[in-house]
């Protein structure tokens, strides 16, 4: 019998959600273990999750008795344990061109706009709620215009990101444009974006991974 999978997740994390899509590609049942990042101060920064998560960062996957942290990391665990199928292409260019453009929305979008920082902003620097907007959409949109142009009329730019398959990239991106949208994003400009985003959101396994579909996610936004 496989080692169960537990997902310590919460349900607007994009990291944590880059995961649940992951997941659901690979056709893995899982089970959410729930981390409410804004309840009593943050259930992150509890003993017991710092146990689990040093940095006090969702998602944490635990498979069996391992317990592994940073989400394109557990994709790639994800990739090399179970290949079927695969979120890298074959290719060593192609993989190449996906851990880029996962990486651009990882390393360089995501966590100038993480709620830890912008926490910071309003808790030790009292940064007025407009111009923490203004940063949060400074930093998508710039990656955005970048990302749009890596994608836009390449040759390797199918129905997805690389091809017509979906990838780690694409497991990236999507949950990244429902970031831009819940922060006023113009998304107008990023059409080739937002046609992979829409594709992607079409398939089972992006569609199940949507936040508002969690255990997790309040009810309003369930319903």
């Amino acid at each position: 019998m496989a080692e169960q999978l537990r997902l310590y997740s919460y349900w607007r994390s994009s990291a944590a959600y880059r995961v649940r899509i992951g997941l659901n590609l690979k056709g893995l049942a899982y089970d959410t273990v729930p981390v409410h990042l804004l309840r009593e101060g943050g259930e992150q920064h509890t003993p017991a999750f710092r146990e689990a998560n040093p940095q006090g960062l969702v998602p944490v996957l635990q498979h069996g008795d391992r317990l592994m942290r940073q989400s394109v990391a557990i994709l790639e665990y994800l990739d090399e344990t179970w290949p079927q199928p695969p979120l890298l292409p074959s290719s060593a260019r192609d993989r190449q061109r996906v851990r880029a453009l996962s990486q651009l929305v990882a390393c360089d979008i995501h966590p100038l706009n993480n709620l830890r920082v912008l926490r910071f902003f309003d808790r030790s620097w009292h940064v007025p709620q407009p111009e923490r907007d203004n940063w949060v959409l400074h930093w998508i949109e710039e990656g955005f215009t970048a990302l749009e142009a890596m994608l836009a009329d390449h040759p390797s730019t199918g129905r997805f990101c690389e091809g017509d398959l979906p990838t780690l990239a694409d497991c990236c991106l999507v949950p990244q444009v429902y970031n831009a949208r819940r922060f006023g994003v113009d998304l107008a400009k990023y059409p080739t974006i937002v046609r992979i985003e829409q594709a992607c959101l079409a398939l089972p396994a992006f569609d199940a991974a949507r936040p508002e579909r969690q255990p997790d996610a309040p009810e309003e936004v369930a319903a």
